[in-house]
């Protein structure tokens, strides 16, 4: 089959390119889809009976169809016409016959779950004939017209790229010329005249008719589902969620059936348990004579599943009892889409439903609870990404504060900013360093970049099941969704309730969990670890052999990271002591002095400070292991820029303030002389040590102080490890160990001492088995790594190269945010091989980024790292991620 206009074909992948949904299976997920393979499995299951036929298109024809250029694979037009076929013949009906026509939805399917990112259309198969089939054939001309009105502008719309809202413009005029508020109250002859009118904004913006032949509308629809794989709003959250664009997505031809037939008809979606809090009770949103795109587009305001009971006792049993039986066939909680057609229900799809991280763990305490998990299959469904969610802040207890509005808690947490109207301010506000709460009457699936930009999310209209829901929830980000007391002026900038005007910038408070909407400066209470979480965290450190420390530079974060499980300090950075304010000039006198005596002066008065530092460490870590990396940057970072202190030096001379002028021209030469082309890979780490020793021997004495005074007062001693950054030479090492061990005689034995070295540089990790005989641990540092093995300046080229690689699929994410396995993760398994080999008890740890990364923590623990080091509100989410790859690694 080819695309549209293309008569063409390229090669077919080996495979067959189409499956039956009674051929498929959960397990053929990368083959069939997310989606596709659990209609199968549900199927299976359920029973042909309770889910309607059709067939899946394969992921491997839509990635060789986007290689192509935009070709269908060859073969792939008489495999789907013969799926059509055994389709039609199951239905006893024909796509697009003019008496009772066949109907189908086209849907896409990821292997992993994108809510609202692809492109479906309904309806499929409608035709001026097929909808006076239709009409005759169920005897409900309302329910033909309604639904060909919605085929004509989906197709539209998704097929064609006509913007949605021209098509919501003439709803919105239909319904005044009728005097009517609801879709649902607009007559027959409304219908026919809002088609018509649809059908000629078609013929304007394509400059052809809207195609009646059925065979031609399912060849476009399959394709616009495969392009919207390329979408930028489907680019854009792959590149959040880290999908691979190389999966594609695969294509699900369904027979239709219709929520849309009246009173007795509805359509939903519907959660296993709660999907907010994981609570037993099952929930969801429906609505009555709908199809299942009003439900989740926010346009119109559900109804809760429960009042599905009084409407319709029999389907909402039926609907309880199935729910429980998929959660017990998965093993976990289940998001389903359903539709009842006149009495009758039909389930559409199943999946194991996103939640956030209160309810994955609540589910998982409750799973094994119940005897429906063991331990480690329940910590296995926890998203360990999402757990720090559980750490941030709510709404203060006892804040006073005003109601604005109120409406569906859609996903938990508190945020406060200032508003914003657009996905692109989000993303600009964002980039500012503004804090902003991105507000509108509905999000669509363009507004994604916005979510990922914004604190959190306000909408006037939609449930639980919105679009703006399901994103929130599944970014970790509030959400108050349906505040319908929001009068939202999108053109005018405003948001209006009752007397009250918001304008864009004022500020605006929002509590997801409780579905709260404020004006006031409302405190945010910082989140504590639940019984539930502690559970988990219990269950992850029983199983995990990865260890956990935290990225500590003060006592407070250090007591911080403990209350959240670290084991121990992986990475205590000195250089942020010498940021503090009342530090600076002692700091820049040191960089200013002379001569050796003068240096001297500064040091002594810098020891105490920082002796003083690790002492607040060494106690709150209570005896636990503290690795302190000695002074990392270039020393004209502690400095004034040189642009500032010409302008300064300019306006003295200007002024004809010789004394300020006679200041300041000295220290501008001092940071001219100090100034590098490119000092992160000047005279920084060990290279400073080694040209200012006097520098590494000052911290090392305050260390040693500092590990001495603590254990004559706590009776506690110690643990310390020395870092020595950047070493490219086992010469630097060694030159520097010499120093330490020399200090550490002359202060005394006051703390069980280690010394070792910092894995950052590409020569490091070729040469680590020299480097190893000298080091009693290695620390690798990601961040740099990944810049010196990749050539990436990472403040240069996040914001301009990785996005662009992202979107070309050179990469799927940040080499900054996940390790890249083949390259960087190379280095780090040769240098953790060639080290052990010449030192078989060295420790090996990491310090960067990734290691507050899930998928970057499996690699590590597989390449027999000892311990990650991470900040302190990832630590729960390491000690997960670290149970979950040891359990994958027994599987």
């Amino acid at each position: 089959m080819s695309s549209p206009g293309n008569p063409g074909g390229v090669a077919p992948p080996a495979t067959k390119l189409v499956y039956d949904f009674a051929e498929g299976s959960r397990e053929m997920r990368d083959l069939l889809g997310g989606k596709g393979a659990n209609v199968a499995e549900m199927t299976r299951v359920l029973g042909a009976e309770r889910v309607p036929a059709g067939f899946t298109i394969t992921t491997e024809a839509c990635v060789a169809y986007l290689r192509s250029g935009g070709e269908m694979p060859s073969g792939l037009e008489d495999e789907v016409a013969s799926a059509l076929a055994r389709l039609q013949e199951r239905a006893g009906r024909t796509l697009g016959d003019p008496v009772d026509p066949l109907l189908v939805s086209v849907r896409s399917g990821a292997r992993e779950s994108m809510p609202g990112m692809l492109d479906t259309v309904l309806n499929l198969g409608l035709g001026d004939q097929a909808v006076e089939g239709l009409a005759a054939a169920t005897g409900n001309e309302r329910f033909a017209w309604d639904s060909y009105r919605r085929f004509v502008q989906m197709f539209g719309n998704v097929c064609k790229g006509i913007p949605g809202e021209r098509y919501e413009t003439l709803i919105a005029g239909a319904k005044r010329e009728a005097g009517v508020e609801d879709d649902v109250e607009l007559s027959v002859t409304d219908l026919q005249a809002l088609t018509g009118r649809f059908k000629s904004l078609y013929v304007r913006e394509t400059g052809s008719e809207f195609p009646q032949d059925p065979a031609l509308q399912l060849r476009t629809a399959i394709a616009a589902v495969f392009d919207s794989w390329r979408g930028a709003r489907a680019v854009e959250y792959r590149r959040i969620n880290g999908i691979p664009e190389d999966w594609g997505t695969a294509v699900n031809v369904q027979q239709m059936v219709f929520g849309n037939k009246g009173e007795r008809s509805c359509s939903g979606v519907a959660f296993s348990r709660d999907e907010i809090t994981g609570g037993p009770e099952p929930s969801g949103d429906f609505l009555v004579n709908a199809q299942g795109e009003d439900v989740v587009s926010g346009v119109r305001t559900p109804l809760d599943l429960s009042e599905m009971e009084a409407l319709m006792p029999g389907a909402h049993a039926e609907l309880l009892e199935i729910l429980r039986t998929l959660e017990r066939h998965y093993g976990d909680m289940q998001d389903t889409e359903f539709t009842v057609e006149e009495g009758k229900l039909f389930m559409l799809q199943t999946r194991n439903a996103k939640r956030p991280a209160q309810a994955a763990v609540r589910f998982a305490v409750d799973a094994v609870g119940e005897g429906l998990l063991e331990r480690p299959a329940a910590l296995a469904t926890i998203d360990a990404g999402r757990l720090d969610a559980l750490l941030h802040p709510t709404f203060a207890p006892d804040a006073k504060y005003e109601v604005l509005a109120r409406g569906v808690a859609a996903s938990p947490g508190a945020a406060t900013g200032t508003i914003v109207f657009t996905s692109a301010d989000a993303v600009a506000a964002h980039a500012a360093g503004r804090a902003v709460i991105l507000v509108r009457p509905f999000t669509e699936a363009e507004d994604v970049a916005g979510f990922h930009a914004a604190r959190g999310i306000v909408t006037s209209e939609g449930g639980k099941a919105s679009h703006a829901a399901l994103v929130a929830r599944g970014m970790g980000k509030p959400c108050v969704s349906g505040a319908r007391e929001l009068e939202i002026d999108l053109e005018a900038r405003t948001v209006t309730v009752g007397d009250t005007v918001l304008h864009e910038g004022d500020a605006l408070a929002i509590d997801g969990s409780e579905g709260i909407v404020t004006t006031d400066e409302v405190p945010l209470h910082e989140a504590e670890i639940s019984a539930d979480l502690e559970t988990v965290l219990e269950w992850a450190d029983e199983v995990r052999r990865l260890r956990v420390r935290t990225n500590a530079d003060t006592p407070a974060d250090a007591l911080r990271a403990r209350q959240f499980g670290a084991e121990g300090i992986g990475l205590c950075r000195t250089e942020h002591m010498f940021m503090a304010t009342e530090r600076q000039p002692l700091m820049r006198a040191l960089i200013m002095a002379e001569g050796p005596e003068d240096r001297g002066e500064a040091l002594d008065a810098l020891l105490p400070l920082q002796q003083g530092d690790f002492e607040g460490i060494f106690e709150a870590m209570a005896g636990l292991p503290v690795t302190v990396r000695l002074l990392d940057p270039p020393l004209h970072e502690f400095m004034p820029r040189a642009e500032d202190l010409t302008r300064e030096l300019e306006r003295a001379r200007a002024d004809g303030d010789d004394n300020a002028a006679a200041r300041i021209e000295p220290i501008l030469d001092r940071v001219r002389a100090l100034s590098e082309t490119n000092p992160m890979l000047g005279t920084r780490g060990v290279r400073l040590g080694l040209l200012h020793p006097e520098i590494y021997e000052m911290q090392a004495r305050a260390l040693l102080r500092a590990a001495r005074e603590v254990t004559e007062r706590s009776g506690v001693r110690p643990r310390l490890d020395v870092m020595i950054p950047l070493v490219a030479y086992e010469q630097e090492l060694e030159t520097m160990r010499r120093l330490v061990e020399r200090v550490a005689a002359e202060e005394g034995d006051g703390a069980e001492l280690e010394i070792g070295t910092m894995i950052e540089l590409p020569r490091a990790c070729f040469v680590a088995d020299r480097i190893a005989r000298i080091a009693d641990f290695f620390s690798f540092g990601t961040n740099d790594l990944t810049q010196t093995a990749l050539g990436f300046s990472r403040d240069d080229i996040e914001g301009q190269i990785v996005d662009r690689y992202i979107e070309s699929g050179i990469l799927d994410r940040s080499p900054f945010e996940t390790i890249d396995k083949p390259g960087v993760g190379w280095l780090v398994r040769l240098a953790a091989w060639v080290g052990r080999e010449a030192h078989p008890e060295l420790e090996l740890g990491v310090c960067g980024e990734h290691a507050g990364d899930p998928d970057s923590i499996a690699f590590f623990d597989m390449a027999g790292i000892d311990y990650v080091s991470c900040s302190p509100y990832r630590v729960p989410i390491a000690r997960v991620a670290a149970a979950q790859s040891a359990i994958a690694a027994t599987a």
